[in-house]
Order: C-alpha cells, then structure tokens, then sequence
C-alpha cells in the first residue's frame, strides 16, 4: 500500500512539474491570420450570421466533446474576417443572412504530430426570397507536428485552432466566387448535398 502511495504521489508531482514548467495551453482562437481587403465586392448586406452545430443525422464526422460551446468563437471569426475583406456592402439594397453549421471537428486523443479535421456547410440565403445563393462543404486540417510543444494537450489545442482557421480561409477563397444575380437554389428548388470542399453547382 505504502508503495502505491508513493506512485500516486510521484505521479501527480510530475504532472504538477509539467505544467508548471510547460508551456501554457493556447486559448481558443478560430480567426483566420492575414486576411485583408479584397478586389472582389457583392453587392449585398450581411444581416446575420448564425453557426450551429449539425444534429447526428447530419454530421458528416466526430464533433468533439463540447463544440457547442465553441460556436460562439467561430461565429466571431467568421465576422471578423469579413470585416476584414471588406467584401460585402453595409448599405446594399439586397440583405443576406450567413448560416454556418458545423458538421465534423475530429481531434485525435493522442500522439505526436496532432491533426484535427474539421467539415462545415456555408449557406448564403437571401433574406428577401428565401433563396439560397451559395452554398459549399468545406473540409480543413489542421497539423501541429512534435517540435511545436512538449505537452499533448497544447499540440491538441492548436491543431483545433489550426484546423477552423484554415476552414474559415477556404470559405473566404469560394466566397470570391460568388454570384449574387445567380442563386444556387432559387426559392422552391430544394438544395443538393453540397460537394465537399467545393461549391454546388
């Protein structure tokens, strides 16, 4: 018994030692580096941007325990980052609304070099008709490798950071694609699974 005491004790003195000494585990930070204003312009208004989480029926992966909770960062991300571009117009006649939903966040429990992969579907609806103008399945890695950190856990969390960052940039490279004058799924043509990583055409 005295033995196992002592394991325990050793145990939790190195875990205490190690996160003393280690490096902190970087907060949640889903907004994309280096994004700045683009050539390309739509002649719309965003009213609202919603990100919710796909019901089981409709992931397309794992979500990882408490993504829920997340939703809130990557709704500001994806705000941001749009601010940033400066691609949509505050005064245009035509309103649209950004629903993003979450359809796969898979981080491994363990290893060395930590890959998350992340899946969502953006959809821009036009507020008006109802229409969907755009919609896309974007699919993202995010790759932290061994010398990045000692301590899995801050590996993990970064390849979480990683993996939505590099979502959020693959939607804003489509999203220069965009034909406002040419909906998707006009109102009453019900909408096709999107093409993973690629628009629906």
């Amino acid at each position: 018994m005295d033995a196992m005491i002592k394991k325990v004790f050793l145990a939790a003195a190195i875990a205490i030692s190690l996160s003393a000494c280690g490096p902190q585990i970087p907060p949640i930070n889903f907004s994309p580096p280096n994004v700045g204003p683009t050539q390309t312009k739509l002649n719309a208004e965003v009213k609202s941007i919603t990100v919710t989480v796909a019901r089981p029926e409709e992931a397309t992966g794992p979500l990882v325990f408490g993504i829920e909770a997340a939703t809130p960062l990557w709704k500001t991300a994806v705000e941001e980052a749009l601010n940033k571009m400066a691609i949509f117009r505050d005064d245009a006649p035509q309103k649209v609304s950004l629903s993003v939903k979450v359809l796969k966040l898979d981080t491994p429990d363990f290893g060395m070099n930590f890959t998350t992969t992340s899946a969502a579907r953006y959809e821009i609806i036009d507020r008006a008709t109802g229409s969907i103008i755009f919609t896309t399945d974007v699919n993202s890695d995010g790759v932290v490798p061994v010398d990045y950190a000692f301590v899995g856990a801050v590996r993990a969390r970064e390849s979480i950071n990683r993996s939505v960052q590099n979502n959020i940039l693959q939607f804003l490279q489509q999203l220069q694609t965009v034909n406002l004058n040419r909906p998707m799924f006009p109102t009453g043509a019900p909408p096709a699974p999107a093409a993973k990583g690629t628009p629906t055409s």
